[in-house]
């Protein structure tokens, strides 16, 4: 029996995948969230094979979520299920830990396949994908220099996104249960790290990056 925990922020998809796999005998649902920032609290908790997640979620964004699963849970695997299709997206996704990366979208079979080989260990990449196209990306990213997003630390990519989807320093001190002067000051770091001027620059580098969806 694949355990198999699901993440993303749409009722509606959760429920379409949670349908697909339990129609799979060899399948078992352990889980399901919505929240970027609950997942790693289920998972302290539910050590799943396999986590089937899409990249644009609230609080804490699909890229670091795979790295922390990656880091903190090495036994389970990254299945990611997302609508970008890009090579600088897929590249990431891998380079933090991923084993899977399907395009939403694909065949329900397809995406049963890439959680079979994810439990196995075996990496799975649709084959949509450009891979020509990632192979370039690969290729320019490590010959490049290191990227000031790997400088910040997790809790001020935390307050990097939250800020980037509107929320105020009060706001966030509550989600993170901090103080509000902690959380402005990871928020200055991060500014500074990053180079950048203002909540308009901050929001524009966050869509670049990927870290929230410019929709």
């Amino acid at each position: 029996m694949i355990s198999v925990f699901l993440v993303d922020d749409h009722p509606l998809v959760l429920r379409g995948l949670s349908d697909l796999f339990e129609a799979h005998p060899e399948f078992s649902v352990v889980g399901q969230e919505s929240d970027g920032l609950q997942v790693m609290k289920a998972l302290k908790e539910i050590r799943p094979d396999v986590v089937v997640l899409d990249l644009m979620m609230p609080n804490l964004n699909g890229m670091e979520l795979i790295a922390q699963v990656t880091r903190r849970c090495p036994n389970t695997r990254v299945v990611v299920l997302s609508m970008h299709t890009n090579a600088a997206y897929v590249w990431q996704a891998l380079r933090n830990g991923a084993i899977g990366y399907v395009p939403k979208g694909s065949p329900s079979e397809e995406i049963i396949t890439a959680v079979r080989e994810a439990a196995r260990g075996r990496r799975y990449l649709s084959p949509s994908l450009p891979e020509h196209e990632m192979a370039v990306y690969a290729y320019a990213a490590r010959q490049s220099a290191l990227d000031p997003y790997e400088m910040l630390t997790f809790r001020e990519k935390e307050v990097l996104q939250m800020s980037a989807e509107g929320n105020t320093s009060v706001q966030i001190a509550a989600r993170l249960h901090i103080g509000v002067r902690t959380a402005e000051t990871h928020r200055a770091n991060l500014l500074r790290k990053l180079d950048l001027h203002g909540q308009t620059e901050l929001v524009r580098y966050a869509i670049r990056r990927g870290v929230v969806s410019s929709e």
